[in-house]
């Protein structure tokens, strides 16, 4: 049951801003009835789209009490905890209230490169101290590290509280001999936009989305006719949503989206630094395409 939770379209929410960079309550209270009402599965907070990392302690606990609230039980929440110091991530876990928290979301250790054994030991001990589900979270752009195939078959077999994967290695060999050798319980889910329907096409368990901020009926849609089989329904859906996908990410992330969010009316398009906003020339571009998509 805690696995189908997150089967289907999970969204990787931004975290607005006003313009002097403090956090934008009242947007991001919009922006989760957004999508909820659009038919989102799951909202995962405080993840790199979410810029946790410029984000302090005490806004990370305003942040996720105020999901909490907002969502209301409507759809399970998935509250991003990830770093390179095992011992920190283990005090802040112990220090945490997880009631109306579903799972947490763990990238792999970055900076520090550790090996596949490191890797594996990293996991084993967050899932041990962590009461709720973890999602290991495989970005190997962001991280410089990837969890290999066989560390992440280990950590599914091996390791309880450990039940799924966001894989965002764009090595699609890779995804696939994680769900040809994982146990059936074990969930892999896109951490890609662009391969989503690929990944759903050869067993993958939905998509943990950041184009869904701005598009969740269609994002949901696409991933709720793939896994049905109906692959051309949800193929017309990903060919029509794949420009403005690749658009978003071509002066990063979260810059694209919320310049998208900010085109839609639903959130500003603030950053913190030492992320900036899209230019002028791309946000003018996300526009045309946001126009050719309604």
């Amino acid at each position: 049951m805690t696995q189908k939770k997150f089967s289907g379209t999970g969204v990787a929410i931004v975290t607005p801003f006003r313009k002097d960079r403090s956090i934008d309550f009242k947007s991001l209270e919009k922006l989760l009835e957004h999508i909820i009402k659009n038919g989102v599965d799951y909202i995962v907070a405080l993840g790199s789209t979410g810029e946790s990392a410029t984000i302090s302690k005490d806004e990370k606990q305003a942040v996720i009490n105020y999901v909490i609230e907002v969502v209301d039980g409507r759809v399970p929440i998935v509250a991003g905890m990830g770093g390179n110091n095992t011992q920190e991530l283990i005090n802040c876990i112990n220090d945490t209230d997880f009631k109306n928290i579903d799972a947490i979301l763990s990238v792999a250790p970055y900076y520090n490169k550790p090996s596949q054994l490191g890797i594996y030991e990293h996991f084993k001990a967050i899932a041990s101290a962590c009461p709720v589900p973890v999602i290991i979270y495989n970005v190997p752009g962001r991280t410089s590290s990837n969890i290999s195939a066989e560390t992440a078959v280990r950590l599914a077999r091996e390791v309880k509280g450990v039940i799924a994967v966001k894989e965002a290695s764009g090595n699609l060999a890779q995804i696939m001999n994680i769900i040809k050798n994982k146990p059936r319980s074990f969930q892999v889910i896109s951490g890609d936009d662009a391969l989503t329907l690929p990944i759903i096409a050869v067993g993958g368990a939905g998509v943990i989305s950041v184009a869904a901020n701005a598009y969740p009926r269609e994002v949901s849609d696409m991933v709720n006719h793939a896994l049905k089989g109906d692959m051309a329904k949800a193929g017309e859906i990903h060919y029509r949503l794949m420009e403005l996908v690749d658009t978003l990410f071509e002066e990063g992330n979260p810059s694209g989206i919320k310049a998208a969010l900010e085109i839609l009316k639903i959130c500003p398009g603030n950053v913190r630094l030492p992320l900036l906003q899209v230019s002028d020339a791309h946000y003018r571009k996300i526009s045309d395409i946001i126009k050719k998509l309604k």
